[in-house]
């Protein structure tokens, strides 16, 4: 059984990470560490945590646990680096919620750390394991669709107000792109770049419109990878829309809409027929990888070099525009 502590006890960590955990055979939630002792002990007690002790407020006494073998760091994007070194040098195995972090020299040093003690770093991109997508990524990697030659992906979502911690530079670094764009983007590196190599160009537009804040409410980029292929997504909180995966080959092409999001389902379309799936728990999924990979003593799927392509990215396309 692999032990594992949830840092952090919000809406994802709640209603997604902790489930799931119940759902994933040879894992399950062992401690909780969260600001407040009141919030960690009713969270560890509500999802039935093994420790004896669960409920934490310092992460140096959660790690100090010889029976905790990783931990979910499932906190404010701006705490994942010193979080995962902290628990690294400790000999727990490190799984990260997108993004790894908030720069490249914090992924870089997330990297090293765990290398240096020999624990797994895995990345949190849990739409990779939609079974729906997977059907795609399986079609893409058998030729189905030919050459790819242009992918496009949008996700947004309508925010109240400035009030979420994304659009605070306190904890964090973007907003949409850190809420569902690195999720695009992802997907996007996902399907594309085993036939298309990596990305060569990036150009982008950022809107601020509504709230004014310092971070991006919407981003459009666009992206020209090394065959010359291309592809494009759009991130807001402006907004609600339906969301929408597109891969377009010289042989077919796929669409996937309602699929991006915590659920497994939505819509599946593959040179004009509709393809049947089952939904599945994409949040089990990751976990199981991850399990695995520290089973087996290999990188998970998404590992820390993969998570910190995704952050150098986030970077150029802030930068570019």
């Amino acid at each position: 059984m692999l032990n594992l502590a949830l840092l952090g006890t919000g809406r994802i960590a709640d209603a997604r990470l902790a489930p799931a955990l119940v759902e994933t055979a040879g894992v399950q939630l062992w401690s909780v560490l969260s600001r407040s002792a009141a919030r960690a002990g009713d969270f560890a007690n509500r999802h039935k945590a093994g420790s004896p002790t669960p409920a934490h407020t310092s992460l140096d006494a959660l790690v100090e646990d010889l029976s905790l073998h990783g931990v979910i760091i499932a906190t404010p994007d701006r705490l994942h680096a010193d979080q995962a070194i902290v628990a690294a040098r400790a000999g727990k195995h490190v799984f990260v919620e997108k993004p790894m972090a908030t720069s490249s020299e914090e992924g870089a040093a997330m990297i090293r750390e765990c290398d240096d003690a020999g624990v797994q770093l895995g990345v949190a991109y849990h739409l990779r394991w939609h079974s729906g997508h997977r059907l795609v990524a399986g079609a893409v990697r058998a030729g189905d669709l030919g050459e790819v030659r242009h992918m496009r992906v949008q996700w947004s979502q309508q925010a109240p107000d400035a009030g979420n911690w994304r659009a605070s530079p306190e904890v964090g670094r973007w907003w949409s792109l850190a809420g569902v764009g690195t999720h695009c983007l992802d997907l996007i590196r996902w399907l594309m770049t085993p036939s298309c190599g990596e990305v060569e160009a990036v150009e982008s537009v950022i809107s601020r419109s509504v709230w004014r804040g310092p971070h991006d409410e919407t981003a459009v980029a666009v992206l020209l990878f090394e065959s010359g292929a291309t592809a494009e997504f759009c991130s807001s909180v402006q907004f609600g829309a339906p969301s929408r995966l597109e891969v377009y080959g010289t042989a077919g092409y796929a669409v996937c809409e309602g699929t991006l999001g915590p659920h497994g389902g939505g819509t599946l379309h593959m040179k004009t027929s509709e393809v049947r799936f089952t939904p599945v728990n994409p949040y089990a999924g990751e976990l199981l990888d991850f399990a695995a990979a520290v089973a087996e003593g290999r990188p998970p799927e998404v590992d820390g070099r993969e998570g910190l392509r995704n952050v150098e990215l986030l970077m150029r396309i802030a930068a570019s525009a």
